[in-house]
């Protein structure tokens, strides 16, 4: 997951995604349907739109597009609840696999971010013209709003605290320290087990412990770490199988495979008792048939299931892409995703409009701000930082810095010069790369990182 991997220096352009299927309604019918925009927040250098779609006809639409301008020196940011392609200065937005069905008199709205002074122009609806009105009502420029958009699922019951601290434990002998899973500290609130990788057939994964790892302990054994997950549980924490690491070579691509990681990780959960399944393939991953497999494997046990991710930060830059896709796609039975906030170099923001370096408060909460505004709910997204020097080759911060950003997203305080569009009280917490460099650096991180967790709103 973290140990070795070159530091990737990446200033990644503006998010686009592609273009879904494009409905066109005879003119007659398409009349019927409106569009109509609002800035509902604006903060000077840029400003939050949101179009609503209405269905004003007696015939259901079954798809729906919408493009319009924006001036030279206006940008679109981060999207939410619809697809984005551009070219030049024209926009257009398509409906996702959720909201493209509209009953009559039924309206749907999609989001976004803009840099600049510009607002839409020339909107088109399904080839027509924007009939609801495409003048915005801006308010004056104040501080955004504290407020958080409102849920599209009901968060999954797992049994975890409103802000958890979840930290890596190493089924692996390296410089850090190596415990016994029962000797975690107590200031974790989800514990990972690093990591199961492939196990013969395609898709399938196994996990046992390292030969090398119980050799360092004086002889650890299965039986030993099951007898621990069980001694955490009973401490109230859970405790996951991660699947996938830096050099994990689990492949889902097929219906097949699908089955067959949802039947072993099954098979897992049942042997050791893990109450869940972390997602940390840093080599790819196909959202279509992983979330066939998170589906199949939530079937098998449960709505207690805990379903993390660990994606890179490169990874949830663009909606459309594989790890922010699978996010979206199963947001209504996803715990958390714990973005791995280093190892990174510099990023675009949910601005927009500025490279953000790594391991600065701005740089977290920038970014985190783009899975906030694109439709993950603030108790599915958590900050994943190293626990100290050995744990990343870059980003490394104090933990101070990671309770700043947390105060940021979740009560708009101690922020750098960057301040998100809102606030996020039911931010989930931060994650760490790794409880045993944790302990290695006399557990710093979590000292300082779960008492905070506890005073947030």
């Amino acid at each position: 997951m973290k140990q070795s991997r070159a530091l990737v220096l990446s200033v990644v352009s503006a998010l686009a995604a592609a273009l879904g299927a494009v409905w066109l309604a005879p003119a007659a019918y398409a009349a019927s349907v409106t569009a109509s925009f609002v800035k509902t927040s604006d903060w000077g250098t840029g400003w939050e739109g949101k179009y609503t779609i209405t269905n004003g006809g007696t015939a259901t639409v079954n798809g729906w597009n919408l493009g319009f301008d924006l001036a030279a020196g206006t940008t679109v940011g981060t999207y939410w609840d619809a697809l984005l392609t551009s070219s030049g200065q024209r926009h257009t937005f398509t409906n996702r696999s959720w909201n493209g069905t509209i009953a009559p008199g039924a309206s749907v709205s999609f989001g976004f971010l803009g840099s600049g002074s510009g607002v839409p122009s020339n909107c088109r609806l399904n080839g027509a013209a924007c009939t609801g009105g495409t003048t915005p009502t801006t308010p004056p420029p104040t501080t955004p709003p504290p407020t958080t958009p409102p849920p599209t699922s009901p968060p999954p019951v797992t049994g975890l605290p409103k802000h958890i601290l979840t930290g890596y434990w190493h089924n692996f002998d390296n410089p850090a320290v190596e415990l016994r899973l029962r000797d975690v500290p107590a200031e974790y609130d989800l514990v990972a087990v690093a990591f199961a990788d492939a196990a013969g057939t395609p898709g399938a994964v196994g996990f046992a412990i390292d030969p090398g790892l119980s050799a360092s302990l004086g002889g650890y054994t299965d039986a030993d770490f099951s007898a621990d997950v069980r001694t955490l549980q009973s401490r109230g924490k859970k405790v996951i199988i991660s699947v996938g690491g830096e050099t994990g070579r689990v492949v889902v691509n097929s219906s097949a495979s699908a089955v067959a990681f949802a039947d072993s990780v099954y098979a897992l959960i049942q042997r050791y008792g893990f109450d869940g399944v972390d997602i940390d393939l840093e080599n790819g991953l196909d959202p279509t048939y992983m979330a066939q497999a998170l589906r199949s494997l939530r079937a098998k046990v449960g709505s207690s299931l805990i379903i993390a991710m660990a994606p890179q930060t490169i990874d949830m830059q663009n909606p459309a892409t594989s790890y922010f896709k699978l996010a979206l796609d199963i947001r209504d039975i996803l715990t958390v995703v714990n973005t791995q906030f280093y190892n990174s170099g510099a990023m675009l923001g949910c601005d927009n409009n500025a490279a953000y370096a790594q391991g600065t408060v701005n740089f977290i909460v920038a970014l985190a701000c783009i899975q906030l505004e694109a439709g993950l709910r603030p108790d599915q997204v958590g900050l994943g930082l190293p626990a100290g020097p050995g744990a990343a080759g870059g980003g490394i911060v104090a933990p101070s810095v990671v309770n700043a950003a947390l105060d940021c997203l979740t009560r708009g305080t101690n922020c750098g010069s960057f301040r998100p569009p809102r606030t996020y009280p039911a931010l989930r917490g931060a994650m760490t790369w790794s409880i045993n460099w944790d302990v290695t650096h006399n557990t710093s991180f979590a000292r300082t990182v779960s008492p905070h967790l506890r005073t947030l709103p």
